[in-house]
């Protein structure tokens, strides 16, 4: 069973809105934010481009909608079982329950004590807002944690994003809730293999993360203004 702190952020949720150009999320106090995913997608664009030019678009879309499914699934398991929800894997096909079970010893052995899941968080410093995985303890420190999955195991290089996203929540928790959080870690469930730990620090990423939002919204200010 884990333990709880249901720590209060002073807001239940965001309002929030997918778009064209992304998804967007309304502060409380009525600011539009675009979403950490959406500001970080700049990084991938041209590689995916490429990719579905490749494997041709309606491949492309079968590939990207099961992958889509498959991730939001296992990390719908992973936060039923982290919130102590009985016959957790019930509802979960077998495929699913096989990627969780791979991460399940990382879960119980190295998460403490929980202080939020899939909860929204903004940043006014950087104008952009998102919803983080999971803040928990993880070797006994607190951590922003995010769960992905992968049809094989991936090089650290190729997930420096990830370690962007997380720094954001990181600044955005401490931003609203004044509790500071350095640590940042990912966990992947690989297909068929060993699943993957990643742990890094907030501050080696909060530099790339800031270009990158600047980077997105210098495009977005010019597009605006084009003809």
């Amino acid at each position: 069973m884990f333990e709880h702190l249901n720590y209060d952020l002073g807001y239940a949720d965001l309002e929030s809105e997918t778009l064209e150009t992304g998804r967007h999320y309304q502060t409380p106090d009525g600011k539009k934010y675009p979403s950490i995913t959406t500001c970080l997608s700049i990084l991938s664009e041209k590689g995916i481009a490429a990719w579905r030019k490749r494997v041709g678009k309606e491949e492309a879309d079968k590939i990207s909608f099961r992958a889509s499914t498959r991730g939001t699934a296992v990390h719908e398991i992973i936060e039923d079982y982290i919130n102590n929800v009985p016959d957790y894997t019930k509802k979960y096909m077998p495929n699913i329950v096989a990627n969780f079970l791979d991460v399940k010893e990382i879960l119980d052995t190295r998460i403490g004590k929980v202080y939020a899941q899939e909860v929204p968080l903004y940043s006014h410093h950087l104008g952009v807002a998102g919803r983080v995985d999971c803040v928990a303890e993880f070797d006994g420190k607190l951590s922003i944690i995010d769960f992905k999955t992968a049809k094989k195991a991936k090089l650290r290089k190729y997930v420096e994003a990830y370690f962007m996203q997380e720094s954001f929540y990181a600044i955005a928790w401490e931003e609203i809730t004044q509790l500071p959080i350095t640590q940042l870690v990912t966990i992947i469930a690989v297909d068929n293999d060993e699943p993957q730990v990643f742990i890094e620090h907030r501050d080696n990423w909060s530099g790339p993360l800031k270009l990158t939002i600047k980077k997105y919204k210098d495009r977005k200010n010019a597009e605006q203004y084009s003809f």
